[in-house]
């Protein structure tokens, strides 16, 4: 549907390292919906294995990830072939939960890199300084300080995301300080 929108959603998104997936969870600890377009993507990743295999011949995903990190035509070829399918599922879900009239999140990892979810207008960024990101990935990943900051810099900036979102919620100190922050969002919402 053209230029549908959906009120009650709230895109959660940020960038590698920020702790999107932290504050996703206690979120739902606090019984909020979430859809998580990664967990999506990774079903769709599935159940398209065999054309995955014929078109890149692996379905490693370290594998890929190497192929298509080099090759913008690859990455595209990638995308095309499974980001529709996400798009149609995570859309469908936030149909069935706008229904409920109540608060939801979806989690959009690359909301400002791929643009193409114009039907949410509400976006909560998790932000931690960069220095602090590439810390948490060398960590979390076990890689190397030069593979964290290539990641890092194939998304949008952290700070520009901060400044495009409606609301913020900094993730740079420890988990209670975390979990106050959220608290205080969800009292603004």
């Amino acid at each position: 549907m053209e230029n549908e929108t959906f009120k009650n959603a709230i895109v959660l998104t940020g960038g590698i390292g920020s702790g999107k997936s932290t504050v996703a969870s206690f979120l739902k600890m606090f019984g909020y919906k979430i859809i998580d377009a990664d967990n999506i993507s990774r079903e769709v990743f599935d159940e398209k294995k065999e054309k995955i295999k014929k078109i890149f011949g692996t379905t490693d995903r370290k594998e890929l990830r190497d192929i298509v990190f080099n090759d913008k035509e690859k990455l595209k070829t990638l995308e095309d072939l499974i980001l529709p399918e996400v798009k149609e599922r995570v859309l469908n879900l936030a149909r069935k939960y706008e229904k409920d009239g109540v608060t939801y999140f979806v989690d959009l990892p690359l909301y400002f890199e791929k643009q193409n979810y114009p039907e949410f207008k509400k976006i909560l960024v998790v932000y931690a300084p960069k220095e602090i990101q590439i810390q948490r990935v060398i960590k979390r990943d076990n890689v190397s300080q030069k593979q964290a900051k290539a990641v890092l810099n194939n998304q949008l900036d952290i700070e520009i995301k901060k400044q495009k979102a409606d609301f913020v919620i900094d993730n740079s100190k420890d988990l209670k300080h975390l979990q106050k922050e959220i608290e205080k969002f969800l009292k603004m919402i």
